[in-house]
């Protein structure tokens, strides 16, 4: 009788122990399932973009650097003194010679921007002796700077809480 106990608690153990570890399986391959899914780009759920303001920078020279874009509300402060007069600032890696900046809850209203390509990454727009420019720079409505940078009002446009893509050029 002991031995057919024991045989019993023996198979009973061996199925018991299939049964946890099928579902172990199951929980394990549920598991990477939802991690595939968790990991595939926003681009094959073709997501439209949020609404906000989006700008493409072209005629960026190299690769080198970090683009800053900064987002006016007035004319205070446009466009030197982003850091302290930006009503909103982004700064993106440069890839491929490519960047685009992205701004999210944005209320409507009048804006001007300004880009430019920080190339050794310190913050602000180097210049010469003469102070013209050593990086590349831009404004909104490809405002050019002549003699000096462009004013809020050449630079401006309207935006209405909607979406809006823009493309921006910069001069070096």
């Amino acid at each position: 009788m002991n031995k057919s106990i024991n045989r019993k608690s023996t198979a009973a153990f061996a199925i018991r122990g299939l049964q946890v570890w099928i579902s172990m399986g199951a929980r394990c391959a549920a598991w990477c399932l939802m991690l595939m899914f968790a990991s595939l780009p926003n681009l094959a759920f073709a997501q439209p973009p949020c609404s906000g303001i989006h700008v493409k920078i072209l005629k960026i020279s190299n690769s080198t650097g970090a683009i800053a874009c900064a987002l006016f509300q007035s004319p205070k402060g446009f466009p030197k003194d982003f850091l302290r007069f930006a009503t909103n600032i982004t700064i993106i890696k440069i890839q491929e010679s490519q960047a685009t900046c992205h701004f999210s809850d944005i209320p409507p209203g009048n804006y001007a921007m300004a880009v430019i390509h920080d190339e050794n990454m310190n913050g602000s727009l180097d210049t010469n002796w003469l102070g013209d420019p050593k990086e590349g720079f831009g404004f909104s409505n490809n405002a050019e700077a002549l003699l000096s940078a462009p004013s809020f009002s050449a630079a401006s446009f309207q935006y209405d809480g909607q979406n809006i893509d823009m493309k921006m050029s910069l001069s070096y």
